[in-house]
């Protein structure tokens, strides 16, 4: 087998069965860590993953960046979810990449959050990427490696969902300080949160805490809060893995109408500022 240092791509992870001197066999901890370009500055790094798609990861993430954009910190976002990117609608960013010959520049939003996403790469925001694992894998890591990213204080990561090759990816070669896991209601998401949070663990990473969306939905009318997706199990799962639940979003129209606008920056998520306030302690 070969080297993992070499090719992290080919360990099947089962050492016992293999006979290269690689240092998960000799003693010392594989580090697949990659460093972002020398022209480049980012102080910390949080990632927002889910178990499964559609639960709303990257509201979260859009919504957090522009939260630490307010509060007067440099935010970046990396938009890590290749073959199902969002950050270029939800920011009504629109401009494709440009460069310098070197290093490839990011969108700036109007507030100033510095976005890169793949539509950035693509003629029509609807043309598809049909790439495989290790090319999507690749992107990601230039992503982070050769756009010149300015002074960040606090990046964003939008990861693709699940727990297969491409998360793997991003967990092991970007320098995460944390990782915030979106969840909903039903115990189907429940199910797979645990698979997202024990990985990031495998992987040594901190989980900084649990978001639900899509908690209930209120009535205009008389106040009461229906649990449209059954009841909430978020603070039985925090509970088990010894994280603490960072917020629950109730499902509300103005979100859905701020993120397809490209407006989301205007849109203030209260219950998202007690995971702000963790951040700022990193």
């Amino acid at each position: 087998m070969t080297d993992r240092n070499q090719n992290p791509e080919s360990c099947n992870g089962a050492c016992e069965t293999c006979g290269t001197d690689c240092p998960s066999r000799t003693g010392g901890a594989p580090d697949f860590r990659i460093e972002p370009h020398p022209r480049s500055s980012i102080r910390k790094m949080i990632g927002i993953v889910s178990g499964k798609g559609g639960v709303g990861k990257s509201f979260v993430t859009s919504a957090l960046a522009s939260e630490m954009q307010r509060r007067g910190y440099r935010t970046g976002v990396l938009d890590a979810d290749i073959t199902g990117p969002s950050m270029g609608k939800v920011f009504g960013v629109t401009e494709k990449a440009m460069g310098d010959g070197e290093l490839m520049y990011p969108a700036f939003t109007k507030t100033g959050i510095q976005v890169v996403t793949s539509n950035m790469l693509l003629q029509s925001d609807d043309q598809p990427i049909v790439w495989r694992g290790p090319v999507v894998a690749g992107l990601i890591k230039q992503f982070y490696q050769e756009v010149f990213w300015d002074r960040v204080d606090y990046m964003f990561v939008d990861m693709p969902p699940g727990t297969g090759d491409v998360p793997l990816t991003a967990f092991q070669s970007f320098p995460l300080d944390g990782i915030i896991v979106v969840t909903s209601p039903q115990d189907l998401v429940s199910m797979v949160v645990e698979k997202a949070i024990n990985m990031a663990r495998m992987m040594n990473i901190r989980v900084l805490g649990l978001v639900e969306n899509m908690s209930w939905v209120e009535c205009s009318d008389c106040g009461r809060k229906m649990y449209v997706f059954g009841e909430s199990h978020i603070e039985e799962v925090a509970a088990k893995f010894g994280t603490e639940v960072l917020a629950r979003i109730p499902l509300d129209e103005k979100n859905a109408r701020a993120s397809d606008a490209g407006d989301i920056e205007d849109l203030e998520v209260e219950p998202l500022k007690k995971a702000a306030d963790l951040i700022e302690t990193l």
